[in-house]
């Protein structure tokens, strides 16, 4: 009886772990582009758009943000990479926040990881212009429009 128990347990298991392999599976991986304007002292503001490249269709973003804690210049990023775990497009909505410290004076690499409340998550890259000194509390607002 433990021998059918066991082997009950043991199939029970690779049974959900396949499943949850397969929903994965399921979610798409899109491209992204998105160019920011910040500027700031002590209160930062961000904009900009963007494209979300999904399954070979192309969907315009709107990017906002805004930032409080020691912040002081301008600058303007474009950065590109990777949006994971998309079931539609709708998906790549929402807040991503980070807590954040950097320093930008005419060019910059930029590097992100972000995640929003859906799960999605952004592999960004880029570069920045211009001059820009930060220790802040910032969340981006994304939006398909």
């Amino acid at each position: 009886m433990k021998n059918l128990t066991r082997r009950s347990l043991i199939a029970t298991g690779a049974v959900f772990a396949t499943g949850g392999f397969l929903s994965r599976a399921e979610a798409a991986t899109g491209s992204i582009v998105i160019n920011i304007f910040s500027a700031g002292f002590i209160i930062g503001v961000s904009g900009g758009g963007g494209t979300l490249t999904l399954e070979g269709n192309q969907y315009p973003l709107s990017v906002g943000g805004v930032s409080a804690g020691a912040t002081i210049g301008v600058s303007g990023t474009d950065l590109v990479g990777e949006a994971y775990n998309l079931q539609n497009v709708r998906d790549i909505e929402g807040t991503y926040s980070a807590v954040s410290a950097g320093l930008s004076i005419a060019g910059g690499a930029e590097d992100a990881q972000l995640s929003n409340g859906r799960g999605v998550l952004l592999r960004l890259r880029g570069r920045q212009v211009g001059f820009m000194f930060s220790i802040d509390l910032s969340g981006l607002q994304i939006s398909v429009t």
